[in-house]
């Protein structure tokens, strides 16, 4: 063989290596974080969609302010134009005004879900619910949020027991006479 052609050889098989060698390496920490694949509106969706329409369920509402009930339509409003900073500012305004209301909480859980801030989602939703009736709609959104939460960052077994919890939601409404 010829000078040329083996250093040819050789330096085709140390590239051939090195390339397998660079394929074949194991994944760093970064490269192994559970990455969020469900869209976040569509997390949305399967939060708003789990309230149902609560016929013939317990469902507590209290009575609101009506500044506050302004701010609300304003956020709902601001989303529907695609103004996520705007929903989310009218909404922080109104929780400056009644900072412990869980419908509230919930509809700022949700719109952090939508700006991908999964842990300030979580920790909204986790509030409402400590302060909310627990039973409910309402219930069942803060729940669901936390599925989806869990679902997007790769916690199957924690999704599986926020679903248990938000079918513990439903309780039937007192007969009327």
């Amino acid at each position: 063989m010829k000078p040329v052609h083996a250093a040819f050889r050789l330096s085709a098989v140390a590239t051939a290596l090195a390339l397998a060698a660079c394929a074949s390496q194991a994944p760093t920490a970064a490269d192994s974080a559970p990455a969020s694949t469900i869209p976040p509106q569509t997390m949305v969706q399967a939060i708003r969609a789990s309230a149902g329409d609560g016929d013939g369920e317990l469902a507590v509402q209290p009575l609101r302010d009506p500044m506050v009930e302004d701010l609300r339509a304003r956020a709902v409003a601001l989303e529907a134009q695609g103004d996520l900073a705007g929903a989310v500012a009218a909404l922080d305004e109104a929780l400056g005004i009644v900072d412990g209301d869980p419908a509230l909480l919930q509809e700022r859980a949700e719109l952090a879900v939508l700006q991908n801030d999964l842990v300030m989602a979580t920790q909204l939703a986790e509030r409402a619910y400590a302060l909310g009736a627990q039973v409910g709609p309402l219930c069942r959104r803060h729940w669901i949020t936390l599925e989806q939460v869990r679902l997007s960052t790769g916690d199957a077994e924690g999704a599986a027991q926020a679903r248990h919890q938000a079918d513990g939601c439903r309780v039937a409404g007192p007969d009327r006479f």
